[in-house]
């Protein structure tokens, strides 16, 4: 008997040793074990940095899965992926099993950015490296798939590309069938050329909308799901000057959309045109209290699934999450607070289907931090939960 206590005791450690490829390797540093079943857990991919690059000092070894406990927030730590370099976002298609992610490298003097795909095993806890092809341009910041389950989209920050990449029958990408080169420049120094930040189909499934920081534009697509072309609607939308647009989100029940902006610490409002998916500005809202004088730096924004709260997250000195209620009438913006994130340089964040927990991803302090939403106010409570996690980027369920 003292010999099964004892190898069940051991269990935990020894399948987190198992997962990493050097020292460092994810653990729980707060929070008590649960005793879950399965309709109370959901499986939680984490994209990540493995390499040093000017602006992190990546420690990681690939992309982590965690079980997430519905019922009190706290992620417990299953397996790693086969080593894969700068995994630093992430797309699942939950149907087919199959995870996809970028690989965030290249520089201007070399495109070197690839996306990876990887066969999802025992109910999305372990992974097989199917294939990588070439994401035809330099670090690859976004990944996602159209709604056919046939296209992969991504996004090259560095060389201000989107490309479309074939999904074959066994789940492994085909080299790409469009590439597209944005142009321009901005007002700011980050700005000196086009950088692709976002990619993403609209709910409708109709258009395809792309972020570029660089040249402050959202540019607007159609896909062809039967040749995997782009073509742009002739719609695309300019964010204010010198904002930096970089991620979106579209509200679930009403034609709008908020996009962040990296660089002038803003959310703009959006109607989208129910027809031609074309957005007009209905408001430009701070991330920031009032008269504050420092660099947002935001990085990711996310709706709850009702649609009353919206949050964006500061990097930079701030690193804490803007949080907003919606207007259910006009979809409009009033900032009611800011969260801490206990850590530094929030990146993606993520809500649970549910609506009752927001886990955010600490790129420079190696933590993932769990947040209760509260449902009466958008407040975020603290949990005391939080997870050891090298350079977390990126944040997936897989539904």
């Amino acid at each position: 008997m003292k010999t099964k206590l004892i190898l069940y005791c051991l269990f935990p450690v020894l399948l987190s040793l198992s997962g990493c490829k050097t020292g460092v390797h994810p653990v729980e540093i707060s929070g008590s074990a649960d005793s879950l079943k399965q309709d109370s857990v959901k499986i939680i991919y984490v994209g990540t940095y493995t390499e040093k690059e000017d602006f992190v000092d990546g420690k990681a070894t690939g992309i982590y899965v965690y079980e997430l406990n519905t019922n009190t927030g706290r992620l417990t730590y299953v397996s790693s992926s086969p080593h894969t370099i700068n995994p630093s976002y992430l797309v699942a298609d939950n149907e087919n099993q199959i995870l996809y992610a970028v690989n965030e490298t290249g520089s201007k003097d070399k495109p070197g950015g690839s996306i990876s795909a990887f066969k999802l095993l025992a109910g999305g806890r372990q992974m097989d490296f199917i294939n990588s092809v070439s994401s035809q341009g330099n670090s690859p910041c976004y990944v996602s798939l159209d709604k056919t389950k046939k296209w992969v989209l991504c996004a090259n920050y560095g060389s201000g590309t989107v490309a479309v990449l074939p999904v074959k029958d066994s789940g492994s990408l085909g080299e790409a069938t469009m590439v597209h080169q944005h142009t321009g420049n901005g007002p700011k120094p980050q700005q000196d050329s086009p950088h692709a930040h976002f990619i993403l189909q609209n709910p409708s499934n109709k258009l395809i909308y792309s972020c570029d920081l660089g040249v402050d534009t959202i540019y607007i697509y159609k896909l062809d799901t039967t040749s995997g072309k782009l073509m742009l609607t002739g719609q695309n939308y300019a964010t204010a000057k010198g904002a930096g647009p970089r991620h979106m989100a579209f509200h679930p029940f009403m034609n709008l959309a908020y996009e962040v902006n990296e660089l002038n610490g803003t959310v703009e409002v959006l109607k989208v045109d129910s027809v031609t998916g074309a957005l007009s500005r209905i408001q430009i809202i701070s991330t920031l209290d009032p008269g504050m004088k420092m660099e947002a730096s935001c990085a990711d924004i996310h709706l709850t699934p009702s649609g009353k709260y919206l949050y964006a997250s500061n990097r930079g000195k701030v690193n804490n999450l803007a949080i907003f209620q919606v207007d259910q009438q006009t979809g409009k913006l009033t900032l009611i607070g800011h969260q801490p994130v206990k850590g530094k340089t929030p990146r993606n964040f993520i809500i649970d289907p549910s609506g009752k927990f927001l886990l955010v991803a600490n790129q420079d302090t190696g933590n993932v931090v769990t947040f209760r939403i509260n449902q009466e106010t958008g407040k975020l409570e603290d949990t005391g939960i939080e997870s050891n996690i090298p350079s977390p980027v990126c944040l997936k369920f897989l539904f």
